[in-house]
C-alpha cells in the first residue's frame, strides 16, 4: 500500500471518530452526523481500494479518475448545500411563526388588563 493511501486511510479514521465524538457529546445532530460519517467511510473505503476509483471512472467512461472524485464531491456538496438551505427554512419559518404567536398572546394579557 502506498503512503498517501495510507494517509487517506487513516483520515477517514479520524474523522469518524471525530464525527463520532461530536455527536456523542451533542455538537451536531445525529442527521448531520451521518453525513459526515459516510464522507469519513468513503474516504475510508478508498484509502483501502484505491482501485475502486478507477474501476467507477471506467464504468462511467471518465479517462482520467480524480475527475471523478472531483465531480461527485462538487454535486455531494451541492446536495448539502440545498438540504441546509431547506432546514435553515424550515427554522425561519418557525421561529416567525411562534414569535407571531408570542405577540398575539402578549396582545390578550394587554387587553385582560
Amino acid at each position: 500500500m502506498k503512503d498517501y493511501y495510507l494517509v487517506v486511510a487513516v483520515l477517514g479514521i479520524g474523522l469518524a471518530l471525530t464525527i463520532l465524538t461530536l455527536i456523542r457529546r451533542d455538537h451536531i445532530q445525529l442527521r448531520q452526523g451521518l453525513f459526515w460519517i459516510a464522507v469519513a467511510a468513503a474516504s475510508l473505503l478508498f484509502g483501502i481500494w484505491p482501485g475502486l476509483i478507477d474501476r467507477l471512472s471506467q464504468a462511467a467512461g471518465i479517462a482520467y479518475s480524480p475527475a471523478l472524485l472531483f465531480l461527485v464531491a462538487i454535486v455531494v456538496l451541492i446536495l448539502r448545500a440545498l438540504f441546509t438551505d431547506i432546514a435553515l427554512t424550515q427554522i425561519r419559518r418557525d421561529l416567525r411563526r411562534l414569535n407571531q404567536r408570542i405577540a398575539l398572546s402578549e396582545s390578550r394579557d394587554d387587553m385582560k388588563r
